[in-house]
């Protein structure tokens, strides 16, 4: 299938040269790979491929690969000012064998009679309308892929074999059978060379996946033979779908068959990149341009995983910000290992923003390094967000807001005629704010019980706010309760100097309001939050810490 058409792009000589010059990574990439193209000729469009295994539900890690692929292509259509037709394939690797069954799946015991079988020919055990459990995973990753807007063209591994369009590769694997043994068994323990074959039949007998040895490998009549489950020998054609590739040669033989220019993949797969190559080359391919990115972990460090459920899914990360909030950290120094969890979430999603108001005032050179080029493949939108994604989350927490109206309240109070009809995109922000703080703020608040010092800094604090007009701006809100922390020798920093020469505030200050007035540790500007909240709202919170009533909710 092949999703909508690609954005045009600004071709305009000084964004061209711009191009030619910058150290975004896609643009990096993007000239690796035309020089491949320019050696290799015109002939063809750049085929660009991202490999899936859908043998879980989709992950963010799988979207990545995708949006990462379409920066460099983007990258690539600008340095060639788009002359050079492109095509992005999604392949899904949906004719391996279940080798076990995933734990975020309804009924386990369901799927036990299908172990080893073809993705395609499991049956689907989530309901609906899909035939099979890789049919189901596949719509999914395609549901995500069509939201988001990518041109892409899906492509299923067991439409591929069985359609015939993998029969020429697989012949000429079975003529080059013995160089691409001669490839893979130093790879392998003793035991393991015993038995490996690059082939992988499909049982006639119960439709599973086999990992046997080959008895026969017939270069002349395109055959393989091997002992089935019974015991009795069988001899199959390699192609019409009857056998599969074991997964390191399939990788190698899918880019000679397709003439693959550009795939990345994940630094686990780095030590294999030679195996992958060699095989493409023993099959009458060249190996594609190669981009290495490290992989995503869990809260614990460990590494994300389909089958184990951990990390975040693509549905649970746009439950709770924006599709732009995610391409942002798959932009984000994609060869450093990062944490992909719940609470990355609200600094990517006010990043995003900021570099998407200042997009528009930058010179060319910086825009082209601005991740917002990348996510909007060279067509940013132009957005205002008045009230960051964190000041948000803040005001849920000190409102208990559980609806939007009581937000927009605030909102509009603080920014006068903005709305929810004139600025959608914070409409947005305010319902993701709201289930964000219901699932993972609102939890783990924990208020603090004021001390001695820290009751009387409440005071003076109240004191201070109770000065001020009813209108201050978050300047001088800010001014009033730096003030308040540089009298308290608590709060002091000797390394900061205040305006009068004095010692400065330390973040200690801040620190302590917001697990007094808040229940968490951090926040972000404290007089910002206490313009948008309102001067008697706050006193009004800074009472009940006084009092011990907010303590006394945790």
């Amino acid at each position: 299938m092949t999703s909508p058409q690609l954005p045009p792009l600004d071709l305009s000589r000084s964004v061209v040269e711009a191009a030619r010059d910058s150290k975004a990574w896609p643009f990096e990439e993007a000239r690796k790979l035309l020089k491949r193209v320019e050696a290799r000729g015109l002939d063809r469009p750049v085929l660009f491929e991202t490999g899936y295994g859908p043998s879980g539900l989709p992950h963010i890690g799988t979207f990545g690969e995708v949006a990462r692929t379409t920066m460099v292509r983007t990258a690539f259509r600008l340095l060639t000012e788009d002359k050079i037709p492109t095509r992005l394939m999604c392949f899904s690797d949906d004719m391996d064998g279940m080798r076990k069954i995933p734990d975020n799946v309804p009924d386990k015991a369901f799927l036990e009679p299908h172990l080893h079988k073809p993705l395609t020919a499991v049956p689907n055990p989530f309901g609906g309308d899909y035939a099979s459990f890789g049919d189901h995973n596949n719509a999914m990753l395609r549901r995500f892929l069509d939201t988001f807007g990518f041109d892409y063209e899906f492509a299923s591994a067991t439409e591929y074999y069985k359609s015939g369009r993998f029969d020429a590769v697989l012949l000429k694997a079975v003529e080059k059978y013995q160089a691409i043994m001669d490839v893979m068994l130093p790879t392998l323990g003793e035991e393991r060379q015993a038995t490996y074959s690059p082939f992988l039949p499909i049982s006639p007998l119960s439709g599973r996946v086999l990992y046997v040895p080959m008895k026969d490998v017939n270069a002349s009549e395109g055959t393989i033979t091997f002992a089935d489950e019974d015991g009795r020998d069988v001899t199959l054609p390699v192609t019409g779908g009857n056998v599969k590739l074991q997964w390191k040669p399939d990788f190698g033989a899918r880019w000679a068959a397709l003439d693959v220019d550009f795939e990345m993949f994940g630094k686990d797969h780095l030590t294999n990149a030679k195996i992958y190559d060699s095989i493409c080359e023993i099959l009458g391919g060249t190996a594609p341009e190669h981009f290495v990115y490290e992989l995503f972990l869990d809260e614990n460090g460990q590494k994300i995983s389909k089958s184990k459920g951990n990390g975040v899914t693509i549905d649970e990360w746009l439950t709770y910000a924006s599709p732009e909030s995610l391409a942002l950290y798959m932009y984000t120094k994609p060869r450093t290992a990062k944490k992909l969890h719940f609470d990355v979430i609200p600094k990517a999603v006010d990043e995003y923003f900021t570099f998407a108001q200042k997009y528009a005032a930058m010179p060319v050179e910086q825009q082209l390094v601005n991740p917002v080029w990348h996510i909007h493949s060279g067509q940013p939108p132009r957005i205002d967000m008045p009230v960051p994604f964190a000041m948000l989350l803040n005001l849920v927490s000190a409102s208990n807001a559980e609806n939007k109206d009581v937000l927009w309240a605030f909102i509009s109070r603080y920014a006068p005629g903005v709305t929810a009809e004139t600025h959608p995109k914070l409409d947005e922000l305010v319902g993701y704010a709201i289930r964000y703080f219901e699932d993972f703020v609102r939890p783990n608040k924990t208020f603090h019980t004021p001390d001695e010092v820290e009751l009387a800094a409440l005071r003076a604090l109240d004191e201070k706010l109770a000065a001020l007009p009813a209108d201050a701006d978050g300047a001088a809100i800010q001014d009033a309760v730096l003030d308040v922390g540089r009298a308290i020798e608590r709060y002091q920093d000797p390394k900061k100097k205040s305006p009068d020469g004095g010692p400065g505030v330390s973040v200690a200050w801040f620190s302590a309001l917001y697990r007094l007035l808040l229940g968490q540790e951090r926040g972000p500007r404290f007089g910002s939050f206490v313009a948008l909240y309102g001067i008697a709202e706050t006193r009004a919170l800074i009472g009940k810490a006084l009092s011990g009533e907010l303590a006394s909710e945790s």
